[in-house]
């Protein structure tokens, strides 16, 4: 069974750089941007 899994592992990595190459690299999600903190005066 260990075989079995092992070869399946293979074949998805097989699967995925044939992808890869046919069509590009998977996408990266965009990174969220930083809140960078503003000294705004108090309002009152």
């Amino acid at each position: 069974m260990d075989y079995l899994e092992k070869a399946l592992e293979k074949l998805k990595e097989w699967v995925r750089k044939l992808i890869e190459a046919l069509l590009g690299p998977e996408p990266q999600p965009e990174p969220e941007p930083i809140p960078i903190p503003v000294n705004d005066p108090q309002r009152r």
